[in-house]
């Protein structure tokens, strides 16, 4: 499509899945993440031509301004933002002090509004853009880690507002809402249990999980033309998850579905 998208922790098993179909749509990626050495594997996998490497903490406000306007000057201005860099630290309130609370909603939420107020100017001033955040579905229910899990809730009400406020400007944000996905983030899980993915299987009425490139899809189309009056929709990618809790309804129903 020849757009300029900035796509966030690009590094990641989501946001590399993102950053290559990207490329492959004929899009220009700036891909944005902290570890510089992995962001030159990246641009060496898929071409510095189509790649530039943006080296940015999201948590500090004026060194991603800088970062993204030094490769907008290079590239030219962002028109698909993709908000996708988030991480999870304690996995219980028992486990959550102050400092872990702090790490969670500053990358998870603040990230993504320091990464948003760097490109919405600019889209303002062209009456054109996209913004597509991802979220998580434990941002819609209480699945464990509760920091990352506020922060995700924070940012289904954070892409409401963009909607509302950006709407008469030409810009739409949403945000996407993957379940469990197979990236090196559950690594630690496997380890402690290899038997996760198998374990946690019979709570999705898909009995699957996405992929990144899963993720990837439903990103591609709220980018897209086809999801033109597609604004303010936070959209769960999640085998089933969110639709309901199959294992209770059994209990309550006396059936098995």
């Amino acid at each position: 499509m020849n757009r300029v998208v900035l796509v966030t922790g690009a590094c990641g098993g989501i946001g590399s899945a993102l950053c290559r179909r990207f490329v492959g749509e004929g899009d220009t990626v700036l891909a944005l993440d902290i570890d510089a050495a992995a962001l030159d594997s990246l641009v060496a996998q898929l071409g510095a031509d189509r790649v530039t490497p943006v080296v940015a903490d999201l948590g500090d406000a004026a060194a991603v301004q800088q970062a993204v306007a030094a490769a907008v000057r290079l590239r030219g201005p962002v028109e698909v933002l993709v908000a996708n860099a988030g991480a999870a630290d304690a996995s219980t309130l028992a486990s959550t002090d102050a400092a872990s609370w702090q790490r969670d909603v500053h990358l998870n939420l603040n990230g993504t509004y320091h990464t948003v107020e760097a490109v919405r100017a600019s889209m303002v001033e062209r009456q054109r853009g996209v913004m597509v955040l991802i979220g998580s579905v434990n941002g819609m229910a209480a699945l464990g880690h509760p920091a990352y899990s506020a922060a995700k809730a924070g940012l289904i009400s954070y892409t409401k507002a963009l909607a509302l406020e950006l709407g008469r400007f030409g810009i739409r944000a949403n945000i996407v809402c993957p379940g469990t996905v197979k990236t090196q983030a559950w690594q630690a899980r496997v380890d402690k249990n290899p038997q996760v993915f198998e374990d946690l299987k019979k709570w999705y009425p898909l009995r699957d999980f996405a992929t990144p490139d899963d993720i990837a899809d439903a990103v591609l189309f709220l980018a897209s033309p086809m999801a033109r009056v597609i604004t303010g929709v936070a959209l769960p990618v999640d085998g089933g998850l969110m639709a309901g809790n199959r294992l209770m309804a059994e209990e309550l129903t006396l059936e098995k579905l």
